[in-house]
């Protein structure tokens, strides 16, 4: 990924808050010659600097999941348009700011059956909470069958790059401006200036 240093972001705590808010991921490897991607849930253990996620069985990036081919997964937080009638007198253009994030590493297919139970419970209670729905309560027959149909994985992270593009190349006052158009905004452009105000400055 093309970084810039004034977006540069190297924190990695700040990028794992990422990953974790914004877990929907995009796992990017090449199979037979040519870029393959699967747009998956990813979770992230921090102790063990490791993504664990699944592909379908019928998935053929789930066969290069043997420890021996590095993949790229892809993660975007909030981004949005920025305008350059947002910013003071001055030459400007209309550009992009953005959030993402780039680890890469040679996911390794979990083979113990109680170790990929382990961490679908794992995927579940992280999306459902502490009160929502879980696999116990359905039949151990249903949920054996569901998960001999998937290949689960874990990817340790050999690298990582994150990205912040928030108008650092401009003027703090510009910046604050910046933020100002976007909480008036959509929502998802009221994520933005939240992260702005967090990471801009």
């Amino acid at each position: 990924m093309f970084v810039p240093k004034p977006f540069q972001i190297t924190d990695r705590d700040v990028l794992y808050d990422l990953i974790e808010a914004y877990s929907f991921g995009t796992l990017v490897a090449t199979q037979a010659g040519a870029p393959f991607a699967s747009h998956i849930p990813f979770v992230l253990e921090r102790d063990r600097h490791t993504l664990v996620a699944h592909v379908a069985k019928a998935n053929p990036q789930g066969a290069l999941c043997d420890g021996t081919h590095e993949m790229l997964a892809i993660f975007q937080g909030p981004h949005g348009y920025i305008s350059p009638n947002w910013y003071g007198p001055g030459n400007a253009v209309p550009t992009w700011n953005y959030t993402a994030v780039h680890v890469y590493g040679a996911p390794k297919t979990i083979d113990d059956p109680d170790a990929v139970r382990r961490h679908q419970n794992t995927l579940v209670a992280t999306f459902e909470g502490p009160d929502g729905w879980n696999m116990d309560s359905q039949p151990d027959r249903y949920i054996d069958g569901m998960l001999r149909g998937i290949v689960a994985f874990e990817m340790q992270i050999a690298r990582i790059e994150g990205k912040f593009k928030f108008s650092q190349n401009r003027s703090e006052e510009d910046r604050h401006q910046v933020i100002e158009a976007l909480e008036k905004g959509s929502a998802w452009d009221q994520a933005l200036a939240g992260i702005m105000r967090d990471h801009a400055f």
